[in-house]
């Protein structure tokens, strides 16, 4: 064994230190918006944000109500507006730029 304890050393940093992550509270925010696409205004998504920025991802769990009738595509002009992903280990849409606005 080396010295400064080996490999029990080791085990017991990696249980005494877990790694967390970053995920969106629990309660919703009070501020909805309207997610329209950049293109036509077609409504996309009512969406429950948190914080001043711009959309750059929407939760799932925080759409409200969904317009879309095949994710991640606008129903008016069918461009395809996001990207079905996983952040912080929950489902999520990443926006992709200049595709989407919010009201």
């Amino acid at each position: 064994l080396a010295a400064g304890g080996g490999p029990r050393r080791l085990l017991a940093l990696r249980a005494s230190s877990p790694l967390l992550m970053a995920a969106p509270r629990a309660k919703l925010p009070e501020r909805s918006v309207l997610v329209q696409c950049a293109g036509c205004k077609a409504k996309l998504y009512k969406y429950k944000k948190g914080g001043k920025g711009s959309l750059v991802k929407c939760y799932k769990q925080r759409i409200v109500h969904d317009f879309t009738e095949e994710e991640c595509t606008c129903p008016g002009c069918g461009v395809i507006f996001a990207r079905a992903t996983l952040v912080h280990g929950k489902p999520a849409f990443k926006m992709i730029g200049g595709k989407v606005t919010q009201k």
